[in-house]
């Protein structure tokens, strides 16, 4: 629809082939989806199409998977992003994702990227920062707040200091694990339970 040649996710697919390797990439998709994504993506591992039995949003998807990783790798970091961004500065782009990798394998924090906003969208989450920066352009978020009305979004415009959140997060599995933990412990028991469980014949049941 992009007049680019490729579905979103199939360049949002080969955006990520560029930071990180192929197999270890993960599409996590509900279980109507999994061929269409295999049609999709004929040269991701069928094994990496993670097929959720029931559509549970997103907490549960990224517990899901950061419970299946952290299995085969406890040191693992993970990329989560949403497969429909449009993004036209891939350089630029792969740039910031390598500097957010980086920052969380050496930092227990969870991060997210923001984007510098053109105009007051009301679409859009916004991301409050503050403080000076952790690291080269990292900064502590003070505030989340999702798709504002149009007055607050220009306020907000207008301050210097909210971003566009884009949806995409990089952290440490055993970090974001943590987080489930202390924040939404019924999901982290859940999961938590049944870990051994994870890339074995015993998942999918």
């Amino acid at each position: 629809m992009l007049g680019t040649g490729k579905t979103l996710i199939q360049a949002t697919f080969a955006r990520y082939s560029k930071i990180v390797p192929v197999e270890n990439i993960f599409i996590v998709t509900s279980e109507d989806y999994a061929n269409i994504v295999h049609d999709q993506l004929p040269e991701l591992p069928q094994q990496n199409i993670v097929a959720e039995p029931f559509r549970k949003n997103t907490a549960p998807c990224i517990a899901y998977i950061a419970f299946k990783i952290h299995e085969l790798n406890p040191d693992a970091v993970m990329i989560a992003a949403p497969a429909d961004n449009h993004i036209l500065d891939e350089e630029n782009f792969g740039g910031v994702m390598h500097k957010a990798l980086d920052f969380v394998s050496h930092v227990n924090a969870l991060t997210t990227v923001g984007i510098m906003p053109t105009h007051p969208n009301t679409g859009y989450g916004y991301i409050q920062h503050e403080g000076p920066e952790a690291a080269p352009g990292i900064y502590k978020v003070k505030t989340f707040t999702e798709k504002p009305n149009l007055e607050l979004a220009k306020t907000f415009i207008e301050s210097g200091d909210f971003l566009w959140n884009s949806g995409i997060f990089t952290w440490k599995c055993k970090t974001i694990i943590s987080a489930f933990e202390q924040h939404l412990p019924e999901i982290f028991e859940l999961f938590d339970g049944e870990k051994d469980k994870f890339n074995t014949p015993e998942e999918k049941r």
